[in-house]
């Protein structure tokens, strides 16, 4: 199996699971939050989240363009802008913006695994903003679908603790 063959299958699963949780969640939702612990996302913010954990950093990874100003330096933010609080993350408005939002995502995920190609992804070393070691292109692509993977797990609980009727098999099928 070859780097683009991985990350695609891998990548089709986690955004088909992503989409089907979705399915489950209304605009009524949008604000909920668990109500103990501290720093919780909102479902909106959340969803809003996932909504761009994978494919904007792939092409980031692989265009070098991270959508930031040319001058901007993230060793030079403090570490509280690097990860803000949850209440300060941008949210969704309506599930039906984060299902087109999503799509988007994926297309601009699977765009980039090609645009790669399969040299780059094993042999080309790529950084991060928030991770200066190099690894492999493909790795970090691999990441950041693992990324989405871990949100879509955190929207499962959520979903969970809401008392809809989610389980196991809704965290790996569409």
């Amino acid at each position: 199996m070859t780097w683009a063959e991985l990350l695609k299958s891998q990548a089709e699963a986690a955004y088909a699971s992503a989409e089907g949780l979705l399915t489950m969640v209304t605009d009524d939702d949008l604000g909920w939050k668990p109500e103990t612990g501290e720093n919780w996302m909102t479902v909106g913010t959340l969803v809003r989240h996932i909504t761009d954990a994978c494919g904007a950093s792939c092409k980031g990874f692989v265009t070098g363009d991270w959508g930031m100003p040319e001058d901007f330096d993230p060793g030079k933010l403090p570490p509280s802008d690097m990860l803000p609080p949850a209440e300060a993350m941008p949210t969704i408005d309506s599930i039906d913006g984060a299902r087109r939002l999503l799509a988007e995502d994926k297309r601009t995920a699977l765009a980039m695994i090609d645009q790669a190609g399969e040299d780059a992804l094993a042999n080309r070393p790529a950084s991060a903003p928030w991770d200066p070691r190099e690894m492999p292109l493909g790795q970090r692509l691999l990441q950041m679908i693992s990324h989405l993977e871990l949100h879509k797990a955190q929207l499962f609980y959520y979903l969970k603790l809401q008392g809809k009727p989610v389980n196991t098999m809704h965290l790996w099928s569409g």
